[in-house]
């Protein structure tokens, strides 16, 4: 699996954290307590690889940064 690919996914995987948190924040209901029950083991897999996966995208500004400066 190439860069690119992980980079798609995670950044999927991201997004639906996003969402969950605007759910979270606007409305009080986690979509991922929800679907998965309140920090159940598969409940904070799911939190856990959305926060695995924004410290990777971290890396896509540099990435960015090194494309620009090409």
């Amino acid at each position: 699996m190439g860069s690119k690919s992980l980079d798609y996914i995670l950044l999927t995987v991201v997004i639906i954290g996003a969402i969950n948190w605007g759910l979270i924040g606007f409305f009080r209901f986690d979509l991922v307590a929800f679907l998965f029950g309140n920090m159940t083991w598969l409940s904070r897999i799911v939190y856990a690889l959305v926060g695995i996966g924004g410290l990777y995208l971290l890396s896509v500004y540099g990435r960015i940064r090194s494309i620009e400066q090409a």
